[in-house]
């Protein structure tokens, strides 16, 4: 028997992450497996970043590896095999190496009675979108070593890490070194319809090497990117036999036959909409639980926004967890104030209202003399989101609860926030989910059987914050679309420049009116500095504004 041990691993929480791997490991071999396989870097976490530059770090994760070993010792016929950086010569002359070669591996050791039994590096070592692995680590194959075959129960193993099972040599080299069966470990980021992508290559990996495979993948939040689990294992025909949940730590139980055939629970891939929606709460979960936040506040609008961060906030934290404001100005409509504090009794968390009238009155009147004679303008929208900023950084300084943003993906790309404004907060929820995106969200929400605080079931979200047209609510009668295309507009051309990289004329000839294009590239552009100014946001996408875009804020190129 097998088990995939799929953990929520905190970076830098050496002894934390060790003591998932043990208790995962006891409880496996309580129950006959005599193989545990725990994910890439699963004892600092992923990813370690610039940790990994630090002699100390590596010092204490070597020390931590010989520690895990040591205490499954007792555990007689249990193999682990556990993702860890291994520096390479001594660690404390790691600072002193070339820097065209980084002092460590990613690697992978298979532990067995209380000894570090054999280490594989990581050969295939990814840079782009999120990774930066060559930054930080050597390829085993540069360096001269060569693949990792053990031995459990009389058959054959040989590892892979994450990126090697996507490129033919490193799993050939294993299989000519004797591996009856593929064991892969993974920290792979998620965005939309990666798992299917995902098994879609594997099955290519098993049916070129006529091969099973165990696929043992991280789950939970770390920063920006979030882990989706859903484990698997693959007989050698690339078919899914086995496969852990989505968005949960499980420890999945396989069997695997003398003649090499595997077979375990399947649990369903879930469609896209719920996919979103998990990755979306546990990366709030994880980010304030990890971080040590006691709660969240939400600037709560009316608007369709901030609904779906209330929402999303509700389902990962509870409701006692989560406190909204709503901040009236003499632009907010009636039916703002009637659907916020609607949406919140369903919920049932702690709302509050603080007019800001009085405070942007002030303002105004402190400013009179500098803007005699100017025409009013967005400076004085971008002082009422500032004095909401203000009031929520206030509540959250003395709270210690954390402010969730609500600004989303088409907003960002289009500088459609405000600096110090609506962009002031420590984590932004919805950062890479498009404006279209949210409202196909908000609806998949509310067609989720729910018992609202009232105690009756049915939708979270009122339904007119849903139909209403979507407004900023900082001057008379105004909406979105007083300045930009359509959200249908907009979101395909943000995809395909954005995400797509396609070009200004690509995007045109594909039947984008040309005055469309040029505004809504001209504004992802010019808006770079807010972007860099922005909190951390959960990425679910291919490409995210955060690690995976990195475009300077000076620039004159235009495609």
């Amino acid at each position: 028997m097998v088990a995939l041990a799929q953990i929520n691993t905190t970076v830098g929480d050496l002894p934390g992450n060790a003591r998932q791997v043990a208790q995962a490991a006891r409880a496996a071999h309580a129950q006959g497996a005599r193989l545990v396989v725990a994910p890439e870097l699963a004892l600092t976490g992923y990813p370690p970043e610039d940790l990994l530059l630090r002699p100390a770090f590596l010092q204490a994760c070597d020390a931590q590896l010989r520690a895990l070993a040591e205490e499954l010792a007792d555990c007689e016929g249990l193999h682990v095999v556990v993702g860890h950086p291994a520096a390479w010569g001594q660690a404390d002359d790691v600072r002193s190496k070339s820097h065209s070669l980084p002092g460590c591996f990613n690697a992978a050791s298979v532990l067995a009675g209380g000894q570090v039994a054999g280490t594989y590096a990581k050969r295939e070592l990814p840079n782009y979108q999120v990774f930066d692995e060559r930054r930080y680590f050597a390829s085993g194959r540069d360096a001269g070593l060569g693949p990792l075959v053990f031995e459990v129960e009389g058959r054959r193993i040989g590892v892979l890490i994450c990126e090697d099972a996507w490129f033919e040599e490193p799993a050939r080299a294993a299989c000519e070194a004797g591996a009856e069966l593929l064991c892969v470990i993974n920290a792979s980021p998620f965005h939309l319809d990666k798992q299917d992508e995902r098994e879609q290559r594997m099955a290519e990996r098993a049916r070129a090497c006529g091969r099973p495979l165990l696929y043992a993948h991280l789950v939970g939040g770390q920063d920006e990117v979030v882990f989706d689990g859903a484990s698997f294992a693959m007989d050698a025909l690339g078919r899914v036999q086995a496969r852990a949940a989505s968005f949960e730590a499980e420890t999945l139980l396989l069997s695997v036959a003398a003649d090499g055939e595997v077979s375990g629970p399947v649990t369903p891939v879930p469609e896209q909409a719920r996919q979103a929606w998990s990755a979306l709460v546990v990366g709030v979960r994880d980010y304030l639980g990890k971080n040590g936040f006691p709660g969240a506040i939400i600037g709560l609008s009316g608007g369709i926004d901030s609904a779906l961060v209330l929402a999303i906030a509700v389902d990962a934290l509870g409701p006692e967890r989560v406190r909204c404001v709503m901040m009236p100005s003499r632009y907010t409509a009636d039916i703002s104030w009637i659907d916020a504090r609607d949406m919140a009794e369903r919920l049932g968390v702690r709302y509050d209202e603080i007019p800001i009238a009085p405070m942007f009155d002030a303002f105004r009147e402190a400013l009179s003399p500098q803007f005699a004679g100017l025409p009013e303008d967005a400076t004085e929208e971008n002082i009422q989101a500032r004095v909401r900023g203000t009031l929520l950084m206030a509540l959250s300084n003395k709270t210690g609860d954390i402010v969730l943003t609500t600004g989303n993906k088409s907003e960002m790309a289009t500088g459609y926030c405000t600096l110090y404004g609506d962009m002031a907060g420590g984590f932004a929820v919805i950062k890479d989910v498009a404006k279209t995106l949210v409202y196909r969200l908000a609806e998949w929400r509310n067609q989720q059987p729910t018992a609202r605080a009232d105690g009756t079931e049915g939708p979270v979200i009122p339904q007119r914050i849903i139909t209403r047209p979507p407004s900023a609510e900082l001057r008379p009668d105004q909406t979105d679309q007083d300045s930009l295309p359509p959200y249908e507009v907009l979101d395909a051309v943000l995809a395909r420049y954005m995400e797509g990289d396609q070009s200004i004329e690509e995007i045109v000839a594909a039947g984008y009116e040309p005055a469309d294009v040029e505004k809504v590239t001209r504004l992802i552009k010019i808006n770079e500095y807010k972007r860099r100014q922005a909190p951390v946001g959960i990425r679910i996408t291919h490409r995210a504004f955060g690690r995976d875009w990195r475009y300077p804020i000076t620039s004159k190129f235009r495609a």
